[in-house]
């Protein structure tokens, strides 16, 4: 572990928390409508998966330990880097479905390091 490491789990799990809050009670309908909502739902999951990029740069075996870690990673860069084929009912899924594996991990990880 680094000195970095707690607070890029912080960052990772600030960044899960909005996105959760973001679509927290809403339908898919709605957030299909939100432009808006949408793309404060992609920011987040943008700066989830850098730092769970970075966290996995520190510490490699973090991949193969934490759920979700490789997801949150490979959403950010297709987000960023293929945003012209992002789906949007995939990123309102993971939002409100995929989550909370890796917030349970990634909040694990850092009340024992951090």
């Amino acid at each position: 572990m680094t000195d970095k490491t707690p607070k890029l789990l912080a960052d990772a799990l600030g960044a899960i928390g909005s996105a959760q809050e973001f679509v927290a009670g809403i339908t898919l309908d709605v957030y299909l409508a939100d432009k808006m909502r949408r793309s404060a739902v992609e920011r987040q999951l943008e700066i989830l998966g850098e730092a769970c990029a970075q966290l996995a740069k520190l510490e490699p075996g973090l991949i193969k330990a934490v759920s979700n870690l490789k997801l949150a990673i490979d959403l950010r860069n297709r987000i960023i880097h293929g945003y012209d084929s992002v789906d949007d009912e995939i990123v309102y899924l993971t939002a409100t479905e995929d989550l909370e594996g890796l917030k349970v991990d990634l909040a694990r990880l850092l009340e024992t390091r951090g």
